[in-house]
């Protein structure tokens, strides 16, 4: 039996999430998806956007889509104030900036803090909820951004 064989599953499912506020919910995101965070600048609008779809900034030489993510999620404010960060995220072969309320932390969650999200009627569908964790008196919900991002009514993919 070589060392190697001996890899407990569940700590190879524990990773590091990059928690964040929308609204009153805190979100998690796997860390090794977020290229860097940013403070919200006004992105160039584009015209028959889907209104989530804020618009595109140049970041570095990268035209970047902006989407705000509680307007995705249907949260009821989202005012732009000094707390508003910009999370860039790399997806596949994009670069696509998500708009939040504001950054927490970044947490390592162990599998077995992680429970599998109930079925219910939320503004995010269930398939892109990784899972709820409870850390402490927090409660964190695990999306799984590339999924979402990805999908058709997003937009944001040919």
């Amino acid at each position: 039996m070589g060392m190697m064989e001996k890899i407990d599953v569940q700590t190879s499912l524990a990773r590091e999430y990059l928690t964040f506020r929308l609204g009153d919910e805190e979100y998690g995101i796997d860390i090794l998806k977020v290229q860097e965070i940013r403070g919200y600048e006004n992105p160039t609008r584009i015209a028959n956007a889907p209104h989530f779809l804020k618009g595109v900034v140049n970041l570095r030489g990268t035209i970047v889509p902006i989407v705000d993510l509680r307007m995705r999620f249907g949260c009821s404010s989202s005012e732009y104030n000094s707390f508003t960060v910009t999370i860039v995220l790399h997806i596949g072969q994009r670069t696509i900036g998500t708009v939040v309320d504001s950054v927490s932390d970044v947490m390592e969650i162990p599998a077995e803090a992680i429970r599998s999200a109930p079925e219910m009627s939320s503004a995010i569908d269930a398939t892109y909820i990784r899972g709820l964790a409870q850390v402490g008196e927090r409660m964190v919900i695990l999306l799984d951004i590339e999924s979402m991002l990805m999908s058709p009514d997003m937009g944001l993919i040919d």
